[in-house]
């Protein structure tokens, strides 16, 4: 696509747990828990006005839902802050110096003082029904190959209630990961490259890593910004992978594009959405369809003009009427039913032909039908009637949620500045010039410096020193490099054998590394030898040695070597004779075959070539 023609403007936020001892503002640890919890506490949450006498279009949305919440807590994990029983303890320096060490390294100006904000949150992911953040550090910046990108903003923000699991009332959360702290990293718009994009998410994940940040799934969560001329700004919320950010921005960008292209038909066919729910249940007296039949009720709305439309694809599997059913389903329906797709799912050709005269829908017109008790139906369909209203207009501000395939799904409507609000509990933090000082003197190694410098003090290749900065591995292979071993052999142990091995199944995470490489280093293995005495050490739970010897790869003497080599010599006298040199490669092979990892190769090939040599 032709991005700068259809005016696509992207920007990134980032969002990263830090590894501190305690969460943000309680005394609590930041381990998440797997036993069962000790309390269950409930709560219902509403909506507030802001200053300004406004609700939050989002928190307005969630509220609608009508949904009970259940928090699971424990006696030793949380505590009376999480269940929003007590008022917040002092802010968490060790949070803050870690932010600031972030924002430093992002070149951010770093503010004069904290101020905890409250932003509201209902959808029962915290049990007060608000976030606090607070901005730490703005105005930075990250050079890319396309140019330079800022960094608006660095908050200091606590991690909501871990969702366990959706009962048909409400939603259980536990308490285990609410409060701890992440930072919130947001760029300006002005990424106008979805490969730009997925460049700064990458540099801006290798700068946290080089500072305290937790590991592994669900500590990261990136979310995309993106817009386009005639479209609208959409928030696509738990990119996980940075490799699938340039099809979820191109997949987007097309959905919009269809959007518009929709507006415009509608609009020439002066479109209209009736504001009339009917009672088609008659229709369906004697219907073969099983979701329809085993329904308390069939409502039906007419579209006027909508007719192919709902059809339209907007995504590759995803359609106008996928988007109607998304906004359904907020109101616990499974999904709808449109005129685009039927007949179908055990809805005949004569039922649709009695719908339509039902409504009185002309061949332009569409009916739209939620099968379902009555009070629940007629709620989706005011969802549909309210996004069959947008598509008219065209391109809605929506959350939404990145799906693995590249697409994405309707979550909410985008918050509006109406949720934000000053935190009364906790007092100004003064965030002084020499703390910040202190913490700049001290900055971590950058992953880029990182990179370059043990290519150059160790003689790495680019894509082994990429791979051990990339994998977090530096500091575990300059430790290894006390040993007398090849750096290359170490570096490539780390950063390709080990993974193989855990992909066989292997829990090498266990095995003493020093034990195998001191072998190495003694000269009682070959090199080659490493990756089967780590996986038997590993499945046997032996040391080194032990595993060397029951697996016959102690090294032989230059003695029983040359006598290995002797008996290959002597079986093949005639190739020899008739290739000279030229059987060096298949006798090279049968005499690895032979020594099996029990001698090293160089001294292997050194001794044929000269015991061939003498035979010519």
């Amino acid at each position: 696509m032709d991005w700068e023609k259809i005016g696509l403007k992207m920007g990134l936020e980032i969002h990263q747990q830090l590894d501190s001892k305690s969460k943000l503002f309680c005394p609590c640890p930041t381990e998440l828990m797997d036993t069962e919890p000790d309390h269950i506490i409930e709560r219902n949450l509403r909506p507030t006005q802001s200053e300004l006498g406004k609700f939050d279009r989002a928190a307005f949305e969630e509220a609608m839902r009508k949904l009970h919440f259940h928090y699971e807590n424990y006696n030793d994990g949380t505590c009376l802050v999480e269940a929003d029983e007590e008022p917040p303890h002092p802010l968490n320096r060790e949070a803050l110096e870690i932010a600031v060490t972030v924002a430093l390294l992002l070149k951010m100006r770093v503010v004069d003082e904290f101020h905890t904000m409250r932003k509201q949150v209902i959808d029962g992911s915290n049990t007060g029904g608000f976030q606090r953040t607070g901005l730490v550090a703005t105005d930075g910046h990250l050079e890319t190959p396309r140019g330079r990108v800022k960094i608006e903003n660095l908050c200091l923000e606590e991690d909501a209630a871990r969702r366990i699991m959706e009962t048909e009332d409400g939603v259980v959360f536990r308490l285990d990961r609410l409060g701890i702290p992440l930072v919130e990293i947001t760029t300006d718009p002005s990424i106008r490259d979805p490969n730009q994009l997925r460049d700064v998410a990458y540099q801006i994940g290798q700068i946290l890593r080089s500072t305290r940040v937790k590991r592994g799934l669900g500590t990261i969560r990136q979310d995309l910004n993106i817009s386009i001329r005639d479209g609208a700004r959409v928030e696509v919320k738990g990119v996980q992978d940075l490799d699938l950010i340039p099809e979820i921005v191109e997949r987007e960008v097309q959905r919009q594009l269809k959007l518009v292209e929709i507006s415009r038909k509608l609009q020439e066919r002066s479109a209209e959405v009736l504001d009339e729910i009917h009672d088609v249940s008659g229709v369906f007296r004697d219907t073969e369809s099983r979701i329809i039949s085993s329904a308390e009720s069939v409502l039906a709305v007419k579209l006027r003009g909508f007719d192919g439309i709902i059809g339209t694809e907007l995504q590759p599997g995803r359609r106008l009427g996928t988007e109607m059913a998304d906004y359904a389903k907020k109101r616990g329906v499974s999904g709808i039913f449109h005129t685009d797709e039927l007949p179908a799912y055990g809805i005949g050709e004569d039922e649709v032909k009695e719908l339509r005269r039902e409504l009185k829908a002309s061949d332009d017109d569409a009916v739209v039908l939620v099968a379902h008790d009555r009070d629940k139906a007629e709620e989706a369909l005011r969802e549909v009637i309210r996004r069959a209203e947008i598509a008219i207009k065209g391109v809605p501000e929506e959350t939404r949620k990145a799906l693995s395939d590249g697409n994405t799904q309707y979550l909410r409507p985008l918050p509006t500045s109406s949720r934000m609000y000053l935190e009364t509990d906790i007092p100004l933090f003064r965030i002084e010039p020499e703390f910040v000082e202190r913490v700049r003197d001290n900055l971590p190694e950058l992953p880029s410096e990182k990179k370059e410098r043990i290519m150059r003090e160790y003689g790495l290749s680019d894509d082994l020193a990429s791979q051990l900065v990339r994998r977090n591995l530096v500091e575990d292979f300059e430790s290894l490099c006390r040993f007398r071993v090849d750096r290359t052999v170490i570096a490539s142990l780390l950063a390709y054998t080990l993974r193989e091995l855990r992909r066989e199944g292997h829990d090498v995470d266990s095995v003493d590394l020093e034990d195998a490489l001191k072998l190495l280093e003694d000269g009682k293995v070959s090199k080659d030898a490493l990756r089967d005495i780590i996986a038997s050490m590993a499945d046997e739970g032996t040391a080194a040695e032990e595993a060397a010897g029951r697996l016959n790869l102690l090294l032989l003497s230059q003695e029983e070597v040359e006598s290995v080599i002797d008996e290959i010599i002597e079986a093949n006298h005639d190739m020899i004779s008739e290739r000279g040199m030229g059987a060096m490669g298949p006798l090279m092979g049968q005499a690895m075959g032979r020594l099996r990892g029990r001698a090293d190769g160089q001294m292997v090939n050194r001794i044929l070539r000269e015991k061939i040599q003498e035979r010519l």
